[in-house]
């Protein structure tokens, strides 16, 4: 088999990205590249190759010498100052992040947003945006971004967006090993071009908080074992991705981890104020589950409530077991 060449470049981020895939994998994630033949030709945080062996990469690229299989970016590219992108420039080449990304990406079979900055700006777009941050192929939700909204790689597809701050190491190993494979079309990405093996489920789907928001039991501080949504902000309702029915490092995810969901594969997530405590307007939180109308979720809150188990209720406000379940006197436990 061929390999699939993938060249990894990073423009505005924090790394985590790269963090996150390092974790792919029971072998790591450089058997997991081997084992479905993909070749990193080169990335900036593992790689061995000299400054100039990496320009020479990317100018047989750029050249058309040589092909690429994948154009993978972590982070934001900075457009930056008056479109000259020269607030992020790659080391060693004399030339910029905005330069490298436009010059390669219409060499590559595919392009591959690795992260929410990539794909939407993520977080060094926030408020004023004094750099002109920006995604690949989005800014924020709106389509356009650096490449256009009408780019397409070799292979006809938009931009892959793997979302996430950071994503799950999966979701990467796992688009990568499908693009290698040839088996990614139009149809296995959603409207904002994340991969629906993924963006299908959402965060809420597998909480181990879930008994406690079906009866609308809410954790009222950190570290209680309630439902965050109602008052700590979480947005495992409306975020997409499978972290708690996969989990992280093989158990975690933020809200096992105690921590409010904060819908970081969602485009613009970065522009919430106030991460952990939730936006209600007349005592209803602002963000409602997806696909459900609000007096729905009005009315089902009510009639939850007024059927919480004591038991449930109890625990929500605690940070430990308090009430054990029990069963009714002559019932099978």
């Amino acid at each position: 088999m061929d390999s699939f060449d993938i060249l990894w470049l990073q423009g505005a981020s924090c790394g985590g990205c790269t963090m996150a895939a390092l974790e792919g994998g029971h072998s790591g994630w450089f058997a997991e590249l081997k084992r479905f033949g993909i070749n990193l030709l080169w990335h900036p945080s593992v790689s061995e190759a000299t400054a100039d062996e990496a320009v020479a990469i990317f100018e047989r690229i750029a050249s058309g010498e040589q092909r690429l299989g994948a154009l993978v970016l972590e982070g934001a590219v900075l457009r930056g100052p008056n479109g000259s992108g020269r607030f992020n420039m790659l080391g060693g080449t004399g030339r910029s992040m905005l330069h490298w990304v436009t010059a390669l990406a219409p060499r590559a079979d595919y392009v591959v947003a690795a992260g929410s900055c990539a794909a939407f700006g993520g977080v060094p777009m926030a408020g004023s945006n004094p750099t002109d941050a920006s995604g690949l192929q989005y800014a924020a939700a709106e389509a356009g971004g650096v490449l256009g909204a009408s780019f397409r790689s070799r292979a006809g597809l938009p931009v892959i967006n793997i979302a996430g701050c950071a994503p799950h190491p999966g979701w990467i190993s796992e688009t990568l090993a499908a693009l290698a494979l040839g088996a990614v079309d139009t149809a296995a990405l959603d409207a904002f071009g994340r991969p629906r093996f993924f963006a299908d489920h959402l965060a809420h789907h597998g909480c181990a908080r879930n008994e406690y928001y079906e009866f609308k039991a809410s954790a009222e501080e950190l570290s209680q074992q309630g439902c965050l949504m109602e008052h700590l902000g979480c947005k495992a309702t409306q975020a997409v991705g499978d972290c708690n029915q996969r989990g992280w490092n093989g158990s975690g995810s933020c809200t096992s981890g105690g921590y409010a969901c904060i819908a970081c594969t969602s485009p613009g997530f970065e522009t919430s104020q106030g991460f952990m405590e939730t936006a209600k307007l007349a005592g209803i939180p602002v963000g409602l589950p997806l696909d459900m109308p609000k007096a729905w979720f009005v009315a089902l809150a009510a009639l939850s409530k007024s059927a919480t188990p004591k038991r449930v209720r109890a625990n929500a406000a605690a940070d430990h077991i308090v009430v054990p379940p029990r069963s009714d006197p002559g019932r099978r436990p």
